[in-house]
């Protein structure tokens, strides 16, 4: 009940977007994952390649059928015989491939094959983009958090600056330490704008995977959350075998190349077929002249072909047959390999992740401790205003590097996800 919910919510949505150009769209993760999906060209183009390959499939199995041909014709003599005479002829033909050295069969499990690696080139695609829209989907709303800790650090930055300024009107500070405030106030400033730059190029970003109209205003809704899962890199890689799109590809490009081998090796075996034809005209001509009864007949026969010799053109061809299935393979092992290294990468950097957490938290905890602290002190006027503000800052700059090492895990965690092949089913 709660899915049909979810996707009658989305599809008002895709209705509505068209329409939204200039207004706020706040997205979740499943639904940006879930347009992107739905509207990305390169799903689209993969798709109608997947569909087309389906239809090959079927083009290939018509071998198996009869063909049948019906053919007409009439023509008028005129001023030959002693008066004009009319001929009418047709002809239906029947023919059934019996055996064909195995070329039929074979072609239609080559394009099974084929079907089987659009697919997998399509389930690629799907998690290459459910990759690219989470990571781009996380990447907004640290953005927009490093935008907010970056806004309170220029307002911090200011204070002191305004702060100086009245200690070195009263000849308490120097023109030096006007100046480095200055230059920390600069450097905010820079700061802020660099990053409400990066969240419009996020925001870009995220528009041309969920392929959207520039004009709409869309915002990423969710939180840094994670849940530290045990992970058997082993287990991990041979789940990654079986899963992989890219596995799959290859093993059936090896199998295509086999059936290719088949096809030419069907060049040098016999092709038989039986044929039935079927004749009839209105009357046959003769020196006296034409007949007045039709003529019909019918001819059944079995024909046999078998090439002898073609100048080695045959060998050549399953030559080079040979060498594209081997060519398979070895692209094959090329790829274990790369998926052994995406794997490796993406375990390391998942326990690196949990390290940092595990150092952000204790700072959190600690400058969380030191906020409260000085604001009890604030309280009783122990503490100044920019002395709130300074622990205020440093509470809010933890916060956000816990943020960030948290972000740091699930992009890992993704990584570790589309690895192993399974990031498409969990999406």
């Amino acid at each position: 009940m709660h899915c049909k919910r979810f996707i009658l919510l989305l599809i008002i949505m895709l209705l509505i977007l068209p329409l939204a150009r200039g207004q706020d769209i706040s997205l979740t993760l499943p639904e940006a994952i879930y347009i992107a999906l739905r509207e990305n060209p390169q799903v689209l183009l993969k798709e109608n390649e997947l569909e087309k390959a389906k239809k090959k499939i079927a083009e290939a199995k018509s071998a198996l059928l009869p063909s049948l041909n019906l053919s007409f014709s009439i023509s008028e003599t005129q001023g030959y015989y002693s008066k004009d005479t009319q001929q009418q002829n047709a002809s239906l033909g029947l023919k059934q491939t019996l055996y064909s050295g195995g070329k039929i069969i074979n072609t239609i499990r080559l394009n099974e094959d084929n079907f089987e690696i659009t697919q997998a080139i399509l389930d690629k695609t799907k998690i290459e983009l459910i990759f690219n829209t989470a990571k781009a989907f996380y990447s907004l709303l640290l953005a927009e958090e490093l935008a907010q800790l970056n806004n309170e650090i220029l307002k911090n930055t200011t204070s002191h600056l305004e702060a100086i300024n009245v200690r070195y009107q009263n000849g308490q500070a120097s023109s030096l330490e006007v100046e480095n405030i200055k230059k920390n106030q600069k450097k905010a400033e820079e700061n802020y704008e660099n990053s409400l730059n990066q969240i419009q190029e996020l925001k870009s970003l995220i528009k041309n995977l969920l392929h959207l109209n520039e004009e709409v205003n869309i915002s990423a809704s969710g939180e840094f959350t994670y849940a530290p899962e045990e992970i058997a890199f082993d287990e991990a890689f041979v789940t990654a075998l079986g899963k992989r799109p890219e596995i799959k590809q290859y093993e059936a490009e090896i199998s295509r190349a086999k059936k290719s081998a088949e096809i030419v090796r069907a060049g040098n075996r016999p092709t038989v077929y039986a044929s039935w034809d079927y004749y009839s005209r209105s009357h046959s001509t003769s020196i006296i002249g034409p007949s007045k009864n039709p003529n019909d007949y019918n001819v059944v026969g079995l024909s046999l072909s078998w090439p002898i010799f073609d100048g080695w053109q045959t060998k050549l061809r399953l030559d080079e047959a040979m060498l594209d299935i081997k060519q398979a393979q070895i692209a094959k092992d090329m790829v274990k390999r790369d998926i052994g290294l995406e794997l490796k990468n993406a375990y390391l950097a998942l326990k690196d992740a949990l390290s940092k957490i595990k150092t952000a938290e204790a700072e959190t905890s600690f400058y969380a401790n030191n906020y409260q602290t000085v604001k009890e002190k604030y309280s009783q006027g122990i503490a100044s205003n920019l002395d709130l503000s300074d622990a205020q800052i440093q509470n809010q700059t933890a916060s956000f590097n816990k943020k960030k090492a948290i972000y740091e895990y699930i992009v890992a965690k993704l990584a570790f996800e589309k690895a192993t092949g399974g990031l498409y089913e969990n999406s």
